[in-house]
């Protein structure tokens, strides 16, 4: 299975770090966010690995090269504006390929193992849920026994990891979308399953919340 690390977002709840660092390349623990997901990755056995990026992409790249230093290979889908989730990973598609794929956003921190996702969905897509943050109380969706849903309780948050199959994509048109419309269609046909994960999960979306972790990690290790 191929995975997409989402990195293109500006980072606007970030600044002023990110206004020279793209939120990726933060660091936290004496890593970039980004390399965390990279060795977690790399050993689950995904080594196939696309990452696209708009805002100061270029430095991603620099970075992060060819991936080698992390035993996996690495290819770039250059968005220049940024398409948002949804065009941005209806523009690396041809690089994905016709199977299923992992996608995990950039800027969350966890320890999740990624070996134990489904390699093939029974749906169009497979969610991981947490627990809902304080700074996201209302969560995004309910999870019924393995299925997605929009209503009930309790709502959870979505992680921002899942398995994508490319016909939930089908019929978009190329261009800037959100993921979250597609996801709640599917949902409404009954095509999304899901599982909640219960271990460390952080959406690193602000400097304190960045410090804050980092100051976990260093005390940890």
């Amino acid at each position: 299975m191929k995975a997409m690390i989402l990195a293109a977002g500006r980072g606007k709840r970030m600044r002023p770090l990110s206004d020279h660092v793209p939120k990726p390349l933060l660091k936290v623990g004496g890593r970039c966010l980004i390399e965390y997901h990279l060795i977690a990755l790399a050993s689950a056995g995904i080594r196939d690995i696309v990452i696209n990026h708009a805002w100061l992409g270029e430095q991603i790249e620099r970075v992060l090269g060819d991936g080698s230093c992390w035993g996996v290979k690495i290819q770039y889908s250059a968005e220049g504006e940024g398409l948002e989730t949804g065009g941005g990973i209806l523009n690396a598609l041809p690089l994905l390929g016709e199977q299923p794929f992992l996608v995990v956003n950039g800027d969350v921190w966890c320890n999740y193992p990624f070996h134990q996702l489904p390699a093939e969905p029974a749906g169009l897509a497979h969610l991981v849920l947490v627990e809902s943050p304080p700074h996201h109380p209302e969560g995004d969706f309910v999870l019924q026994e393995n299925r997605v849903c929009l209503e009930g309780g309790p709502r959870l948050t979505y992680s921002g990891i899942g398995v994508y199959h490319p016909a939930l994509f089908a019929d978009c048109a190329p261009g800037a979308f959100p993921l979250a419309p597609l996801l709640r269609r599917a949902i409404t046909a009954g095509m999304i399953t899901g599982e909640q994960y219960h271990g460390r999960w952080v959406d690193v979306g602000t400097p304190e919340r960045l410090q804050m972790l980092d100051d976990e990690i260093t005390t940890l290790t």
